[in-house]
């Protein structure tokens, strides 16, 4: 029996290297080894209440660029969150047992209501146990999750024991932490600020689904500076941003020539930048040219969401009618 893993993204529009390198690529090798949901949590982004034209097409986004980098419907699940409704049902028998003190001390709700006080809905104060239901469901054992999310999981172990103490019958597995390949980097924006996130503006990040054009207009406004003043002076945080962009998708043999061009003061940033560029491109178009291919399929994608559907909601019956009998729901 192959373990479980289940993991999620919010349709917030186009996936950029970031995602890829940080978790799609993941995706695409586990899943010859592992029993994988991958789902697009549409419900988790009304939090934001996006309009239903941008929803969907959000939705659309993920699912193309998912099946574009090589994730495979036949070998996994990849299903929309709002296709399967018992995972909304175990959300509601979860926010039964969940307290209001410790769904006010989790760290992502704190920072909503610091940073958007004029939206602290419900959906954003149960988001965890939201979370944990999309985990719950197919009583997975592992989840592949950043440093931002450990609170979250740590929630979900949380509300998994307790539903089992409640009933006193052992149902939910404890969900671990999962980094599937330890090599994964953190791939940085060209804003010079840090790892690469749509926050930060469409102009820090290399989507997807970028043209050539755009590819090289986006590079070529990266942040730099005036240039090394000494040999073999470390990086600034900029300057290594871009290097460790180069060294994702370049040759080693590029980026050890520019590495001591910037060592010996001979660096050039416009030779530098137009070649970063070029490299992105190279390693961009074959999935760009897929998504392109894939988003006209519209009866494939529909054949996919439902595929998706029927078999996450296969797993999830089986879940909520165990959950039904525990709990004392019973036909007459």
């Amino acid at each position: 029996m192959k373990e479980t893993v289940v993991s999620g993204i919010r349709p917030t529009g186009n996936l950029h290297l970031g995602n890829y390198f940080g978790a799609v690529k993941n995706f695409v090798k586990m899943q010859y080894d592992f029993n994988c949901f991958f789902f697009i949590a549409d419900l988790h982004s009304l939090t934001t209440h996006p309009t239903p034209g941008d929803l969907h097409g959000y939705v659309k986004h993920v699912l193309v660029e998912y099946l574009a980098c090589g994730i495979d419907p036949e070998e996994t699940t990849i299903y929309i969150q709002s296709d399967v409704p018992e995972v909304t049902e175990l959300y509601l028998y979860l926010n039964m047992n969940a307290y209001m003190g410790e769904l006010e001390r989790s760290a992502s709700f704190k920072d909503k209501v610091r940073t958007q006080p004029d939206n602290v809905n419900a959906g954003l104060l149960t988001y965890p146990t939201l979370m944990a239901a999309d985990i719950l469901i197919h009583k997975a054992v592992k989840v592949p999750v950043g440093k931002d999310q450990e609170q979250h999981l740590e929630m979900t172990r949380t509300f998994g024991n307790r539903f089992n103490r409640l009933y006193n019958h052992e149902m939910f597995p404890e969900v671990q932490a999962f980094n599937f390949d330890e090599s994964l980097v953190k791939v940085p924006g060209l804003d010079g600020k840090g790892k690469m996130s749509k926050s930060s503006g469409d102009g820090s990040c290399i989507y997807l689904a970028d043209s050539p054009e755009i590819i090289r207009k986006k590079v070529s406004r990266a942040v730099t500076d005036g240039g090394p003043t000494e040999d073999n002076q470390p990086k600034p945080e900029a300057i290594q941003n871009l290097f460790d962009l180069m060294k994702i998708v370049s040759p080693a043999d590029t980026m050890k020539h520019f590495d001591e061009l910037y060592n010996t003061r001979a660096i050039r940033y416009g030779d530098f930048k137009k070649q970063l560029a070029e490299d992105m491109i190279v390693f961009n178009t074959p999935i760009r040219e897929k998504i392109e291919e894939i988003s006209k399929d519209t009866s494939y994608l529909r054949q996919v969401a439902k595929h998706g559907a029927l078999k996450a909601r296969e797993s999830a019956q089986k879940t909520i009618k165990e959950a039904r009998e525990l709990i004392g729901f019973k036909s007459f």
